[in-house]
């Protein structure tokens, strides 16, 4: 029934865009079906299952606040755009898009599902090609202690044999983008490791069954196939994708966004950068954990202790920090408490340091986005609140007068939920929402 509700809502809410019909006359499947705030349905859709990105909100959200739009004039931007949810569910909707990624290796992926206009035909032809060639090459086994931990020595020679053979089919094709996502979608499916919620992987947690490497590229390859013979019926290619830092919005054009749909990072200490380990030093992107600063955490809002160590951070030069003004008398007391209170803590995270900055570079990304979006604007944040090692920071609160200093006119949010109320194995017992705050501009 649920699954049913699933394809009813879809094209409920494509034939109202196309129709201009009243959103509210398929909110009750948007009930049954939506979560807004949850990555987890994208597993069900086609291209967005390709690689699970924890960090990110349905894809059937954003169609949904598209066709609430329908008749305006409708450019959509998401400066935090991932793994492209944003940019897959407007080119479904026929919406123009700009999405932009500091994460390199994540910005690839998205690249390579946004490839759904690839030929399904030649990309098999591809895919067997290499399938072919990974059965009589031979390994070179390269790879760094986490991988040798991760995979088993035979599931390792094939998987080598594999990426040596995507690398001989890489010729700038839609069809070889479709292939690298195809290898980097088996890693973990094929791995002996485990991984925990948040996609951090578990060396040291064993599966008891994964299946053959083979197995796991053969099935991938199928999924692509299918997922872009069903895109050719639904979709546009209209979205460009850029690698681009959220700071500064540089390759977008002044006054273009009308709206703006997004999830930033959380200032709750998740590293994106060691989400995508694994992949990374399979792919030879990185060796060990100390590369993931130089090759991933440069480039990102800092929403995590690991971009901020002790001698990284002037902290009272980032408090006096002229973006930091509005919300000074607010952050300043904090941010002591945390120094305070993180030398009481067995990790000494410096949590201080992150909230500093964190906030610093939220102001420098709303007085980017003011610069790129027209008058008249709207702005979608998905955004919860923090409060590290038990100290409550108000999040919304702080954006918010942020945002109207860079500009913007008015913000409400919108509570979708509550978050860390329940207490096994928490370390503080602070309630915490998560929700959307919304600006206009």
């Amino acid at each position: 029934m649920v699954l049913r509700l699933r394809e009813d809502y879809e094209q409920a809410v494509l034939d109202l865009f196309e129709a201009g019909q009243e959103a509210k006359e398929v909110r009750p499947a948007l009930e049954v079906v939506g979560h807004r705030s949850n990555f987890l349905d994208n597993l069900r859709l086609p291209v967005h299952r390709w690689f699970r990105y924890s960090a990110g909100f349905s894809a059937e959200w954003v169609k949904w606040l598209l066709a609430e739009r329908k008749g305006r004039e409708l450019r959509v931007l998401d400066p935090f755009v991932g793994s492209g949810t944003t940019c897959l569910a407007c080119d479904e909707m026929g919406v123009k898009s700009y999405g932009l990624e500091a994460h390199p290796f994540v910005h690839h992926v998205a690249r390579a599902k946004l490839s759904y206009t690839a030929d399904p035909e030649r990309f098999l032809a591809k895919a067997e090609s290499a399938f072919r060639f990974a059965r009589t090459a031979q390994a070179t086994n390269d790879y760094p202690d986490l991988i040798q931990k991760c995979f088993g020595s035979e599931t390792l020679d094939y998987l080598d044999r594999f990426r040596q053979a995507v690398e001989r089919e890489q010729d700038g094709t839609l069809e070889a983008e479709l292939l690298w996502m195809a290898l980097v979608s088996s890693l973990r499916v094929a791995s002996e490791a485990g991984t925990a919620p948040w996609q951090y992987v578990l060396p040291g947690r064993r599966k008891t069954t994964p299946p053959s490497p083979q197995a796991a590229l053969h099935k991938t390859v199928q999924i692509i196939a299918a997922d872009i013979r069903f895109m050719a019926r639904r979709a546009r290619p209209l979205a460009k994708l850029r690698v681009d830092d959220a700071r500064k919005c540089a390759t977008v054009p002044d006054a273009w966004a009308t709206l703006v749909i997004t999830s930033p990072p959380y200032a709750n200490n998740y590293d994106y950068a060691d989400a995508t380990r694994l992949e990374m030093a399979f792919m030879g992107k990185i060796r060990g954990w100390g590369d993931l600063q130089e090759a991933v955490r440069k480039h990102l809002v800092r929403a995590c202790s690991q971009h901020v160590p002790p001698s990284a951070v002037n902290l009272e030069e980032v408090l006096a920090s002229p973006e930091l003004g509005p919300i000074c008398n607010e952050i300043v007391p904090v941010c002591r408490d945390l120094s305070e209170v993180r030398l009481e803590r067995g990790g000494k995270k410096t949590y201080n340091n992150m909230v500093a900055c964190y906030f610093l570079d939220m102001g420098q990304v709303w007085r980017a986005l003011r610069r790129v979006c027209a008058s008249p604007c709207e702005v979608c944040f998905v955004i919860g609140d923090s409060a590290p090692y038990g100290v409550y920071v108000p999040v919304i609160e702080w954006l918010g007068k942020l945002a109207l200093a860079a500009g913007f006119e008015s913000w409400t949010f919108e509570k979708l939920r509550d978050r860390n109320v329940k207490w096994k194995n928490r370390k503080h017992r602070v309630p915490l929402k998560e929700g959307i705050l919304w600006l206009k501009g």
